[in-house]
């Protein structure tokens, strides 16, 4: 359990670090959208990273800092660990996108890429944090981080108000997953309300960890294979914390295929104006694909750090301008 405290400890904590991000109204789907691409770092996981960090004891600190990461969860280490002046190692999949690779490198991480794919590149970090005295900042494993990634989930509470004919226990909240501290943290926060409304985790088809979890299955049957929502792949860590969590929160969990997360970057782009990265994308496509049919509903775009390449290459072939 994540304590409601905890989360509010948690905003007032990370507040002059972070920034507070937009929630716009898309009347013609009834879509409320929390746009968390325009996060430092481009990502929610500033929030989670920073929480840890601050918190920690001086040894702690003065042992320097150590994480596994796509590139998200590692740019925000990185950024925090330059708030506290200690230096920070990441380790991360050699097929991460060099966007985010050197993002973490140009915030003065030392940026170690393992071959194999999100899980092989965690093993190694889990691995070098038994054996050094490093400390370990987990992406999802801890409850500060969860915590931290729950002042979303507050905030977005808190900026709903503008909306007065919003009845949010009659809403669903649409919200990425991969191992799972950002829809775990939205849950502690969503469960505080007289009548929380329905979570919806979304996940890609290709990379279904935490779904075969939360469906009673072992991810062992689950293959690490590539994606364009780099940021969901890899599986889980065993007996991560989140899991239990999002079963207790978790209303349910939809797979997006790959086209269907092309698509929505392209919307994000033409209808909205906003550039977006596949994994923040997946809630998006749930809910124009119609995977997710309830009304009204709050989107979380976790993150905008798409290789602007890739980004032209989606936004030319599917123009809906």
């Amino acid at each position: 359990m994540i304590p409601y405290p905890w989360i509010e400890e948690a905003a007032h904590r990370i507040a002059p670090h972070i920034r507070e991000t937009p929630v716009t109204y898309d009347r013609d789907n009834d879509l409320y959208i929390k746009w968390e691409n325009r996060q430092v770092t481009g990502s929610f996981k500033a929030r989670g990273a920073f929480n840890k960090v601050l918190i920690l004891e001086d040894w702690e600190r003065e042992a320097g800092l150590l994480a596994a990461s796509a590139g998200n969860h590692g740019q925000g280490v990185a950024l925090a660990a330059q708030a506290i002046n200690t230096p920070a190692t990441i380790y991360a999949p050699d097929e991460a996108p060099p966007v985010k690779i050197n993002a973490m490198r140009a915030l003065g991480a030392d940026v170690r890429l393992i071959p194999g794919g999100y899980g092989e590149a965690e093993k190694a970090a889990l691995k070098q944090a038994e054996e050094s005295d490093a400390t370990w900042v987990s992406p999802y494993n801890d409850g500060h981080v969860i915590a931290g990634q729950g002042t979303l989930g507050l905030e977005t509470l808190r900026q709903l108000q503008a909306y007065p004919d919003l009845e949010v226990g009659e809403s669903v909240w649409l919200v990425p997953v991969s191992g799972g501290g950002l829809v775990a943290g939205v849950g502690a926060a969503l469960n505080h309300l007289p009548h929380p409304p329905r979570l919806v985790a979304v996940q890609t088809e290709v990379e279904p960890f935490m779904h075969a979890l939360y469906y009673g299955d072992s991810q062992e049957i689950t293959v690490d294979t590539p994606t364009i929502a780099d940021g969901l792949s890899g599986p889980v860590e065993e007996k991560a914390i989140t899991i239990p969590l999002i079963r207790e929160f978790v209303d349910e969990i939809v797979l997006i295929s790959e086209d269907e997360i092309v698509q929505a970057i392209a919307t994000a782009w033409h209808q909205y104006g906003e550039r977006i990265e596949a994994s923040g994308a997946v809630v998006l496509a749930a809910a124009l694909s119609g995977k997710v049919s309830q009304r009204p509903a709050i989107l979380v775009i976790s993150g905008g750090n798409i290789e602007p390449e890739k980004h032209q290459e989606i936004i030319s072939a599917k123009n809906d301008g």
